[in-house]
């Protein structure tokens, strides 16, 4: 079923209600465990989305934008608020809001222009109409800093879940673009300037403090891929020293139960790479609520990470957790318009620890 639109008219009603329903579910979000975390990249205001139906009768406990969540591509800021505007008015979009909290992250097409990083001029403008536009409140420290990245934690102790938003668009440092690409291959080659950034040292510091606090389950929200790194689009290989970084920072924190959370690519997989933080880490990549490649992808792109198929249609990505049992069952999820699982793996949380010495 299509979801309609409501005309742009009505915008302030739509920001009513937007503010309304972000206040009513983040009151309420903290003291709440989290069973079911729904999330998705790549929805196109201008397309059906025809996402909402299936994500909502998944039920989550919680939704997180990891980007793309609208497609601005401009420099216009108030063609921007038109489009975010497009996205408010989406009767799906307005009934998840009275269900759960949501987060949101952004990536370049909601940033800025397509592939963009620190070079974008508009970037605090940006900046402006994400927060405007997720009710941040004028005293929160993300309308003190430059940057987009968050955290939040749900749910009491034994069942504490924190959900960590990182901004790979603000701060990274050019791309790196390869001088011949390869058929059907992507645009760019690993950017080995030691001064090169993806966080900006900021974020870095604030990204060890996260680490530190107590959690069961982490997610970590990064818009563009951790793990995969055969491809050539964009990736946190395209800065391999940033890349090692940030498994170094996660190992070296001794922060265990941290699952990637990953969109931009416009496809679904599963990444897990065995030997990088003493456990294995995992990177689940939903992208594509409503711009998924289908035909037009490549099915025999390389991962040499990947758990599963290679997905390319639209799909969104889910998390469940049975907390009833003694030892947490985690099951990463991609489902099709559908609601049926694509690609599926569980195991106990005790997998995202280290092993104790005999």
């Amino acid at each position: 079923m299509r979801t309609s639109t409501a005309p742009l008219s009505t915008a302030l009603a739509l920001m009513i209600a937007l503010a309304a329903g972000v206040a009513r579910a983040q009151a309420k979000a903290p003291r709440q465990a989290l069973d079911t975390i729904a999330f998705g990249s790549c929805a196109h205001q201008g397309r059906a989305q025809d996402f909402w139906d299936p994500i909502l009768d998944s039920k989550p406990d919680l939704f997180v934008f990891a980007g793309d969540n609208i497609y601005a591509d401009t420099y216009d800021a108030k063609l921007k608020w038109k489009k975010y505007m497009q996205l408010a008015g989406q009767a799906g979009f307005q009934r998840l809001l009275k269900q759960c909290p949501i987060l949101a992250t952004w990536d370049d097409h909601d940033y800025g222009l397509n592939d963009s990083g620190g070079e974008f001029p508009r970037k605090e403008e940006s900046e402006r109409l994400f927060l405007d536009f997720w009710k941040t409140p004028t005293n929160s420290p993300l309308r003190q800093r430059a940057g987009v990245y968050d955290a939040r934690v749900y749910g009491p102790p034994g069942r504490r879940v924190q959900v960590i938003l990182l901004d790979t668009r603000y701060f990274r440092s050019p791309l790196h673009h390869l001088a011949r690409r390869k058929p059907g291959g992507g645009r760019y080659r690993a950017n080995r300037d030691p001064q090169a950034t993806v966080l900006g040292e900021e974020q870095w510091t604030w990204l060890a403090e996260q680490l530190r606090e107590p959690a069961d389950l982490r997610l970590l929200v990064s818009s563009i891929q951790v793990v995969a790194r055969d491809h050539d689009w964009e990736r946190w290989m395209n800065f391999p020293a940033e890349r090692a970084r940030l498994l170094n920072l996660i190992r070296a924190s001794g922060a265990e139960g941290l699952v990637v959370l990953s969109g931009d690519r416009h496809q679904a997989e599963l990444s897990r790479m065995d030997d990088a933080i003493g456990y294995p880490l995992y990177d689940l990549t939903a992208s594509g609520l409503n711009m998924a490649r289908g035909s037009g992808g490549n099915p025999n792109e390389p991962n040499r990470y990947r758990v599963g198929p290679l997905f390319l249609q639209n799909h969104f990505g889910l998390v469940r957790v049975d907390w009833s049992v003694p030892d947490p069952m985690i099951t990463l999820e991609i489902r099709d318009l559908k609601g049926r699982p694509v690609i599926e793996e569980s195991f106990p949380l005790s997998r995202l620890r280290r092993a104790t010495a005999p």
